[in-house]
């Protein structure tokens, strides 16, 4: 690396450490402020309290960096241009490109850096955050746990499990529930393909029921629709929902290859699935946007005016994302385009900075 690209680096990488302490300040602030009335009243205690927002923080890290990087890029730029930093490396034959290369460079290994983060750090911090905003703050029980491919929900004497459950919807498919006796014995089997809510209670679809007191001597008795109360409410399922919105890539494709063996619909995770890898790719996006958008002429009057135009290409970017991939989880498009759209929509805008900025 030349002493010219490793001075590039290291104001590239300044000025992204600067927004991107900016950003997780800005953020945990906001979010204790929303949040610490709540703790207060349910008691938590200090040390939780604490890790609660430490273990926030690396989904912060990954909802922002794109973000921080394009307004690091555009302002890492800019900072050079005032200082006619860029017109002395021009003058001395160093080309657009090869200033943009190892900015480039880094982009692609921050993305790789919060792909590996996403996969390995976020779930595992979610988990402990969702344990407690649910059991210490909420004070809900643990009656319903989530597992990679099943809900699992202890009501009374009965025991659920449940293959997926569909928020849009608001039901439950592929369904098993066992009637306990005495000693935790199993003594009934009830077998539905769906269930959906009714008020307080679940309505089960073409229902097989089975009597296991009696072994297999007692043939299966059919009921086209049987309503019971599993003491479940909708939010608790949210829950599980979430849980499986924040699976790792590797988890979530397991997840979504036993759903599709067992014959249930995967758009909504499918969509999920890819997004899992094209959402670290963001940062690389933004950076391949914002070098040759703030190397344009007019681009780089200001401070005010880099930061202004990053947010607004940055929230152009996730409105259009989330847009898409609630399309894709709606099935009104291929998971894999809607997943990736986004980003090859702001690679070409990037693409044709490129072309177009004078050389």
């Amino acid at each position: 690396m030349t002493v010219i690209s490793r001075y590039l680096v290291k104001t590239y990488l300044g000025m992204i450490g600067t927004c991107m302490s900016a950003f997780i300040a800005i953020y945990l602030v906001i979010d204790f402020l929303e949040r610490i009335g709540r703790f207060s009243r349910a008691g938590v205690p200090m040390q939780s309290t604490l890790s609660y927002f430490l273990c926030k923080t690396p989904e912060i890290i990954t909802q922002i960096t794109p973000m921080a990087v394009l307004m690091g890029t555009i302002l890492a730029i800019g900072a050079l241009s005032r200082n006619s930093e860029i017109t002395a490396m021009r003058s001395s034959g160093i080309s657009l490109v090869q200033i943009g290369r190892p900015l480039v460079a880094t982009a692609a290994i921050i993305s790789t850096l919060l792909l590996f983060m996403q996969e390995y750090v976020v779930p595992r911090a979610n988990e402990r955050v969702l344990y407690i905003d649910q059991i210490l703050v909420q004070k809900k029980g643990t009656e319903t746990f989530f597992r990679r491919n099943n809900i699992w929900h202890k009501s009374g004497n009965l025991i659920m499990q449940a293959k997926l459950f569909e928020p849009d919807k608001q039901a439950l498919r592929g369904i098993t529930i066992w009637e306990l006796g005495k000693g935790l014995t199993p003594v009934a089997r009830m077998d539905a393909p769906s269930a959906t809510a009714v008020g307080d209670e679940w309505n089960l679809s073409d229902v097989t029921r089975r009597d296991l007191r009696q072994g297999d001597a007692t043939p299966p008795a059919q009921v086209a629709s049987l309503k019971i109360d599993l003491n479940l409410e909708l939010a608790d399922l949210k829950v599980v929902a979430k849980s499986a919105d924040n699976m790792g890539f590797l988890d979530l494709w397991q997840y979504c290859e036993s759903l599709k063996d067992g014959g249930y619909d995967t758009t909504r995770y499918r969509t999920l699935l890819h997004a899992k890898l094209s959402l670290p790719f963001a940062a690389l996006v933004m950076a391949f946007l914002g070098i040759p958008f703030s190397l344009r002429d007019g681009r780089s009057s200001g401070i005010g005016i880099g930061i202004g135009l990053s947010m607004v290409i940055g929230f152009g970017y996730f409105i259009l994302n989330s847009l898409l991939l609630s399309l894709g989880q709606a099935g009104a498009l291929y998971p894999l385009v809607a997943a990736w759209a986004a980003n090859l929509i702001f690679a070409a805008a990037g693409l044709w900075f490129t072309l177009t900025v004078d050389s």
